[in-house]
């Protein structure tokens, strides 16, 4: 059977424990027509890139799935139809990730020294590269004073 990730965001406004029944309600779906789950990761409440449909955050879930293309449908249908679900995504990939996902290996991220990549500057350091300024020319005219 072909495998997917399929991603989805509940309003912000949802306690955890509904969220959980969805995740619960949707994993049924692709049980029920001969699926399987191998891996589910509940992201928690982040922040939205931009608002949809007046919200700033959102509830994020992934599902790693193995089932037929018919079983993805039915779950992407009930996903529509739920006035909780705000936006979900399903992929087609080759193989699944078996360890935690990116979002969830923040301590990996929190050990990078800032500015290590070098994709940003390092703020306050040495700035011996920068070409100089040149020295200001001091007026000599009274433009300024007062007669």
């Amino acid at each position: 059977m072909p495998l997917y990730e399929s991603i989805f965001i509940a309003r912000q406004d949802v306690p955890t424990t509904q969220v959980e029944a969805l995740t619960k309600e949707f994993t049924d779906i692709i049980i029920k027509d001969g699926g399987k789950v191998t891996k589910t990761e509940q992201w928690g409440l982040r922040n939205l890139a931009y608002r949809i449909n007046k919200n700033k955050k959102g509830h994020y879930v992934l599902f790693n799935i193995d089932a037929i293309p018919a079983a993805i449908d039915e779950m992407e249908r009930n996903m529509k139809l739920h006035e909780d679900v705000l936006r979900f995504m399903t992929v087609r990939v080759e193989e699944h990730e078996t360890e935690p996902s990116a979002i969830l290996r923040k301590d990996e991220r929190s050990e990078r020294p800032f500015g290590e990549r070098g994709d940003r500057p390092d703020r306050g350091g040495d700035r011996s590269d920068r070409p100089r300024r040149a020295p200001r020319a001091e007026s000599t005219s009274s433009e300024g004073e007062a007669a």
